[in-house]
């Protein structure tokens, strides 16, 4: 497999925390390139893509992909255009990163918008991929078909199910329920073939086992998605200042951990690496901002993952 290209400079905690996630991986034997400065230092195995300029979080995406056309996001994807690497990952500015993609790895012939797509951890159940989460925030109805179509073929391949059920993110489960986006998307995916379309769900439906595909347009799919993280990290700070507020509950806290803890990696966004924009010709994950090393590592395997499953292709053969 050709090497995996990883923006060396992307994210909070960069280089540091990329170059040791990226260590892992390679342990792991995946073969990787870094993108980044000529004088960034890094083991002497990896391979460097040179790269002089730095995208930064709160620049625009577009006039900056314009304009730094020998940033680390631009030469990342360049590489897998050219065939020097067979997947990007950055934990860079997201919308740069969609933008790098898209202008220079292109989109999938028909393919009217890419999407990115976010698992959504359900405890004790495959993850609920959601789409799109952020890339597109006004959307047409036949775009979510689009959408459906790609993040079916996304569940099949990275979570091994035969035939993802496919829910229209609404405000009830009725067919009529919803804005006009809602309703004329629905009649269009009740009527697509090769999906198993169950109808509209609901917000709660996300983190329960009664989906597995998540599709709305991304201003709703963005806010639904940060909601989803700041519930969760509330949710576990609460807990442990439960757990430490009387020194009676040390003991009890403490047997309980063997339990928790399998369930605290389940919800940790660091185990599923990124988010995945579909719709380009290439592979393209899109970690957090926050990446520090055991999310490199995990967005690393998964790129690998998604190249060896040939999920391009894929999705090409499912649009067409």
């Amino acid at each position: 497999m050709l090497p995996i290209a990883v923006d060396a400079m992307g994210g909070d905690k960069a280089p540091g925390e990329i170059l040791a996630g990226v260590r892992l991986a390679v342990d792991d034997g995946i073969p990787v390139v870094l993108v980044g400065p000529p004088g960034l230092e890094h083991d002497a195995d990896l391979a460097l893509i040179a790269a002089s300029e730095l995208i930064a979080m709160h620049e625009e995406p577009g006039a900056a992909v314009r304009n730094k056309k020998d940033s680390t996001l631009v030469r990342a994807a360049e590489a897998v255009r050219d065939g020097n690497a067979s997947a990007m990952i950055s934990a860079g500015n997201t919308g740069a990163t969609m933008a790098a993609a898209l202008l220079r790895m292109g989109r999938i012939k028909g393919v009217k918008r890419p999407a990115i797509a976010t698992p959504i951890p359900v405890p004790g159940s495959t993850p609920t991929v959601l789409l799109d989460a952020g890339a597109n925030a006004e959307v047409q109805p036949e775009w979510l078909v689009q959408f459906a179509h790609m993040g079916s073929v996304y569940t099949r391949q990275r979570f091994g199910l035969p035939e993802p059920r496919v829910g229209l993110l609404s405000i009830g489960e009725e067919p009529g329920k919803g804005d006009s986006l809602r309703k004329e998307a629905f009649k269009l995916l009740a009527d697509t073939n090769g999906l198993n379309f169950i109808g509209n769900i609901e917000g709660r439906d996300i983190m329960s086992d009664s989906v597995d595909v998540a599709v709305t347009d991304g201003f709703t799919g963005n806010v639904t998605l940060k909601t989803l993280e700041g519930g969760m990290k509330a949710i576990v700070k609460a807990l442990l200042a439960a757990f430490a507020s009387d020194p009676a509950y040390a003991e009890h806290a403490e047997a309980l951990m063997p339990a928790l803890l399998p369930l605290y990696a389940s919800l940790d966004p660091d185990t599923y690496g990124g988010a995945v924009l579909l719709g380009v010709d290439g592979v393209c994950i899109i970690s957090h901002g926050s990446t520090g090393a055991t999310a490199m590592r995990n967005a690393i395997g998964v790129a690998a993952e998604m190249v060896e499953q040939r999920m391009v292709d894929e999705i090409r053969a499912a649009i067409a």
